[in-house]
């Protein structure tokens, strides 16, 4: 996908302040965990194992749980609105991150436009993730998701970045697991906690790459 290897566009002498805005996922992601601890200590209660719960587990909740309206024990949920807030932070974060990687990383115009597409779709499919299409959504947001980092997965191979491409393929199996066990059924106790980590290492995957260009200048040719 590359048109051509990052390493033949260096150019040290560049001030990086010149070049702040390509830190843009990082920061967006380090909003939005902020939002999400605030909005999972304002969640009043209630999960899946035990509706009346007391506060948010990161043990059996899910993160969409913080967007229902009424916590699942029936109180109002003073955390929703920060919820929506952190929702619309990771949005525009991963959108930030689709739009910069491609660009960055010299992929050529066809294969820059379909990541951009793809992730486009699966970002907005998010969006539908606190209403009844909340199934349909995962499973969209996640299939055009998957083209989008497959891109990912072949610029950071192309340009031999081999550990963070190990890293992604271990994301990929995290996403798996949490797949299979929320469609068969199977070690639904602790799909929460499987759910975090694979999110968690999505979001840490994103941010060493984001970290990684930063460091690196290069000029788009394409």
């Amino acid at each position: 996908m590359p048109a051509r290897s990052l390493h033949g566009f260096l150019n040290p002498s560049e001030p990086k302040t010149k070049r702040f805005w390509i830190l843009a996922p990082l920061i967006g992601s380090l909003i939005f965990i902020v939002l999400y601890v605030i909005s999972a200590m304002l969640y009043p209660g209630g999960s899946h194992a035990d509706a009346h719960s007391k506060g948010f587990s990161w043990m059996h909740n899910y993160w969409c749980n913080l967007l229902n309206e009424p916590a699942m024990n029936g109180e109002m949920n003073k955390g929703r609105p920060v919820a929506i807030a952190a929702m619309i932070v990771l949005a525009l974060t991963l959108l930030s991150f689709w739009l910069l990687y491609p660009k960055l990383m010299q992929f050529k115009s066809t294969s820059r436009m379909i990541v951009w597409l793809s992730a486009f779709l699966s970002v907005i499919s998010i969006s539908f993730l606190s209403g009844p299409l909340h199934d349909i959504s995962i499973n969209i947001s996640g299939f055009f998701g998957l083209i989008a980092m497959a891109g990912a997965y072949i610029g950071i191979y192309k340009n031999r970045w081999y550990m963070l491409f190990a890293f992604g393929i271990l994301n990929l199996l995290l996403i798996a697991a949490n797949n299979y066990m929320y469609h068969s059924g199977n070690g639904m106790y602790y799909l929460p906690v499987i759910q975090k980590i694979a999110f968690l290492s999505c979001l840490l995957w994103m941010c060493i790459i984001t970290v990684k260009l930063y460091n690196i200048r290069v000029y788009d040719r394409a």
